[in-house]
């Protein structure tokens, strides 16, 4: 990978948080005037030690309390507007990547589901929350320490120089916090992704943990995980807890220390009461923002890792580019010498296959566990890339149709059908917010469930869960089938279609495929068992990733037979059988 792709990811994160910067500026004007009026308290007092008590004039005194409430009352309005500020800036930029980053996060898990795809989401917010968290504030804040130390050295040098040191020690602190916290940040949020990624995985096959009587085993596997997400945030919050009671020790110590300095040089004559006690106040404001943010480090790691993280996935996943719109095609679909490595992989699962299917016609693609037919489904669907070859549908290479274009021509149900939460309407028309309720009868007939459906308790108002609910897996399969069909796709890709079904579920499966078929449309068929190409006018049949027939299905299974009887008289009475 190149420098300049290294920083694509990077640039579009830069990109968009640009686009605030008229904003950020105008938090930094309004943190310049807050700070500047944090200047009220200590000067308060100073005059009321220095000219009320001395002068004992009640009418001072009263001017300068009205005078410090309205100062005090635009600091508030500040403060409070720029925090909105910076919430509408987080939320603007997390709205601004939601899309891409769920894009990208989609795409990467089809092919990669490794932690990047895993944490995505969870990156982007950890980003918006440090956008509008009161530690961001801090950051805006902590340029204008100085001028407080400054202030203080006004008073007297000695008060300053103390200022000086100990702010020198919080940063030094601060730097300490970062370097050791880091690691330890780290590992404990990679500890509590892979915890909650296997409560994730148990939920989602309690039927399979309660059925086998895993749920012993299952909890002891999740506990691991958990205790090793606890211990790491014990361990982070130790460490952290640690600098931040050191930091708010050493922070009170200091300005006790300003004031018995101060009350020092009181004495001595050098200063008045009230600037001793203006400077014991404009120290703490000065560190205040420092104590904060050491207090807050955790949450700044975890920010600073989802944008590294960001980057990298937006890296990773480029932005699909536009295309330009094509008529809806004809099942016309030519694959030619198609090659397919599986993502993270380095030997092909199909190598140089190469056939044509026409209007009107299925073909069933069948062959031994593992020869690579589902790998040819997810070729054709687009879910994986060809490393070689062409996929062409009407005569226009796949990659040109967008993938959401692409998924309304080419209908897919995989191996393993998986509902989402909400109706059966919904889950048909492919969790579209607006179902077409004509559109979703016409791909349940043409399924035909319509009927099956019906006869459940709200028909198509029926609300499933992602484990199906109280369906059946052949109920979850011909639903899959009707979401396959819906929006009129030219073409059908079934990943063994009966596996769930029994005889009535089967014929009514190739019930939809003669009618689809009439329709002038193409079908595909992942097969093993011989049922499942019934309706098929052509076999595809793979062995170890390649084309081993291909033709009419009678002329396939003819040569099948004639292959299996010459390799049965080749072996002998006392050969391999």
């Amino acid at each position: 990978m190149s420098t300049a792709n290294k920083d694509t990811g990077r640039d579009e994160l830069r990109a968009i948080r640009r686009k605030s910067r008229p904003y950020f500026w105008f938090v930094a004007v309004f943190s310049f005037f807050v700070n500047l009026l944090m200047l009220t308290g200590p000067l308060y007092m100073m005059q009321v030690y220095d000219r009320v008590l001395g002068s004992r004039s009640i009418a001072t005194l009263v001017a300068l309390s009205v005078l410090v409430a309205f100062l005090y009352g635009m600091m508030g309005i500040l403060d409070y507007v720029r925090g909105r500020v910076m919430a509408r800036v987080a939320a603007r930029f997390q709205a601004d990547l939601d899309l891409r980053v769920f894009d990208a996060v989609v795409r990467r898990s089809t092919v990669m589901p490794d932690e990047l795809a895993q944490t995505g989401l969870r990156d982007l917010e950890s980003v918006q929350r440090l956008l509008s968290s009161p530690v961001l504030m801090a950051m805006f804040d902590i340029p204008w320490s100085p001028l407080f130390i400054l202030g203080i050295m006004i008073f007297h040098p000695w008060l300053g120089y103390l200022a000086i040191g100990g702010a020198v020690v919080l940063i030094g602190v601060t730097i300490l916090n970062q370097k050791l916290s880091r690691e330890p940040t780290l590992k404990s949020n990679m500890a509590v992704v892979r915890a909650e990624r296997t409560a994730e995985q148990i939920r989602q096959e309690a039927e399979m943990v309660q059925a086998l009587g895993m749920r012993g085993h299952a909890f002891t596997r999740w506990m691991h995980a958990r205790s090793e997400s606890l211990r790491g945030q014990i361990s982070t919050a130790d460490l952290t807890g640690t600098f931040t009671t050191m930091t708010k020790t050493f922070r009170m110590l200091l300005q006790s220390a300003m004031l018995g300095l101060g009350a020092y040089l009181v004495l001595q004559g050098e200063m008045t009461a009230g600037a001793m006690i203006a400077g014991s106040i404009l120290m703490g404001r000065a560190l205040a923002p420092v104590e904060l943010a050491i207090g807050q480090w955790p949450m700044v790691e975890r920010a600073r890792k989802g944008w590294a993280n960001l980057s990298q996935l937006l890296t990773e996943v480029p932005e699909d580019m536009e295309r330009t719109q094509l008529p809806k095609p004809q099942a016309k679909l030519e694959v030619q010498q198609l090659t397919v490595v599986p993502p993270g992989e380095q030997q092909a699962a199909l190598r140089l296959v190469s056939f044509n299917i026409a209007p009107g016609q299925a073909c069933g693609v069948i062959g031994p566990s593992g020869s690579g037919k589902s790998t040819l489904a997810r070729a054709l669907t687009g879910i994986w890339r060809p490393a070689g070859g062409k996929i062409r549908l009407d005569g226009a290479s796949i990659d040109q149709y967008g993938p959401d274009v692409l998924g309304q021509h080419i209908g897919y149900l995989p191996q393993r059908v998986t509902l989402f939460d909400g109706t059966i309407a919904e889950n048909i028309a492919r969790l579209s917010p607006q179902p077409d309720a004509e559109q979703v009868v016409a791909a349940a007939k043409k399924a035909d469930a319509h009927e099956m459906i019906l006869k459940l308790p709200n028909g198509y108002d029926t609300r499933v869960t992602a484990a199906g609910g109280r369906l059946s897996g052949g109920q979850m399969q011909r639903i899959g089938l009707a979401r396959a069909m819906y929006g009129d796709p030219v073409i059908l890709v079934l990943d063994e279609p009966n596996s769930n079904l029994d005889n009535e579920g089967s014929e009514a499966v190739n019930k939809a495929i003669r009618g689809f078929k009439e329709a002038g449309k193409a079908v595909l068929i992942m097969a093993h068992r011989p049922a499942a190409i019934k309706e098929c006018d052509l076999l595809l049949m793979i062995e170890n990733g390649q084309r081993a027939a291909f033709g009419p299905k009678e002329e396939v299974l003819r040569s099948m037979v004639k292959n299996h009887q010459q390799i049965q008289t080749s072996a002998g009475p006392g050969g391999v059988r």
